[in-house]
């Protein structure tokens, strides 16, 4: 195949499909990004991105892209790039109906010779146990005969600058040989720091998820010391600052784990594990400790309100941040909501300040409204989400109106503005 003439197809037009689309036509290929959300679709036809990861000079520079709603615009591609959300379900089950659908949606349209590629984070196997079958259904073609898969897993981190498509290196796979040699080519024209090719598709896929269990394991440990710090009346910040001026301390910070991917994938490898008849302990208990990590802030807040003589019932108290990250507007399985519904718990009035978020998609998502300004009335304040707005607040007005509780999830304040940090 000659690499830059071939069209590409991208389904799934988020944080993840979105920047790959405008990679891909900023280097000149022909390129269609499908979304089912017409209104997104709308949007981006206009320059508009909600996620903030494409800025106005990127939409210009990616002339040889078309946004469609439309299935039959992708119907001529020789690359189909699924790069839709893989969720999991209220029993923490991997929910793969969007990337089923989206396998079928391809399927129809797919032709001798194409190569569909999945970025979605999955399980080590599921490409070929669950969207091949998709695949070969919708379309009567034969795999690895008249069609073929590719898997390249999203390396994108919401909200960074700096950390883009074509500077982070990127695995690739393919399903035969030389399809591998194919894919890996494909991303290799727009990757300038290069890629790495694995030996299988299942490779890859497991190459993916333990990039997010590592991350989730490391920040339990943290987690698990904050709370055992706590109980001990020791500064945790300050044992992590002393423990890391060892040169191979690993630089990790307590928190609330949340999001697209770490709060997630975990979940996806303990399924796949189970089902073979394996119980993955240590990962399941990282997940235990950071799942209730967000009921240890709200409590610590009450006791810190107790300890000061506050009556808890209709006391107010400002949540500042509702994202799942700082610095970017995605709220995706944010644990800042099991603060807010917990501290409900106890009768307290609560505001939710973050200026970052989309108010709609908080609302949809969460059920709550936010407030568009802050006061400095309040009983407690917790900093969440360590948003680069949040740090120039005056917080000594808090404490000037009142004996205001200002408790640090982030550890990002100064030590003599705050009650407490995680």
């Amino acid at each position: 195949m000659e690499i830059k003439n071939l069209k590409i197809a991208v389904v799934g037009l988020g944080y993840v499909g979105l920047p790959l689309g405008i990679e891909f036509s900023k280097k000149g290929f022909d390129v269609v990004g499908f979304d089912v959300n017409e209104y997104r679709v709308k949007e981006l036809e206009k320059g508009i991105d909600t996620t903030s990861e494409i800025l106005k000079s990127d939409f210009l520079e990616a002339k040889a892209i078309k946004f469609s709603f439309k299935e039959k615009d992708i119907e001529d591609a020789d690359i189909y790039i699924v790069t839709v959300p893989t969720p999991i379900d209220e029993f923490n089950r991997p929910n793969l109906n969007f990337l089923i659908e989206a396998s079928r949606t391809v399927g129809k349209y797919l032709s001798k010779g194409n190569i569909v590629i999945y970025e979605s984070t999955v399980y080590p196997g599921c490409t070929e146990e669950v969207c091949v079958p998709e695949l070969v259904q919708s379309s009567g073609l034969r795999f690895n005969i008249d069609f073929y898969c590719g898997y390249s897993p999203e390396r994108i981190n919401p909200g960074d600058p700096v950390r883009k498509v074509h500077n982070i290196v990127k695995i690739t796979s393919g399903s035969t040989p030389e399809i591998a040699n194919i894919v890996d080519s494909l991303y290799k024209s727009i990757v300038t720091v290069g890629t790495h090719k694995a030996s299988s598709l299942k490779v890859a896929e497991a190459g993916k998820i333990i990039e997010n269990i590592q991350r989730d394991l490391n920040i339990s440990l943290m987690n698990e010391l904050a709370l055992i710090f706590d109980k001990l009346d020791i500064d945790t910040l300050e044992v992590l600052e002393a423990a890391g001026t060892k040169w191979n301390f690993l630089p990790f910070r307590p928190g609330l784990v949340g999001g697209h991917c770490i709060g997630v994938d975990p979940y996806y490898l303990t399924h796949k594990a189970e089902s073979l008849g394996y119980h993955p302990d240590v990962i399941l208990s990282g997940r235990r400790v950071n799942d209730n990590m967000g009921v240890h802030v709200a409590n610590k807040v009450i006791k810190l309100l107790v300890d000061r003589g506050s009556i808890i019932k209709g006391a107010k108290i400002l949540v500042l941040g509702i994202t799942f990250k700082e610095n970017c507007p995605d709220i995706r399985n944010s644990r800042v909501i099991d603060v807010v519904r917990e501290l409900h718990g106890f009768g307290v009035e609560i505001d939710v300040y973050d200026p970052y978020a989309i108010e709609e998609e908080v609302k949809k998502e969460y059920d709550l409204d936010l407030i568009k300004k802050i006061n400095y009335s309040y009983d407690a304040v917790v900093l969440a989400v360590g948003h680069d707005a949040f740090k120039s607040i005056d917080y000594n007005q808090f404490i000037q109106r009142g004996d205001c509780v200002i408790y640090d999830v982030k550890s990002v304040l100064p030590r003599d503005v705050i009650t407490d940090r995680l």
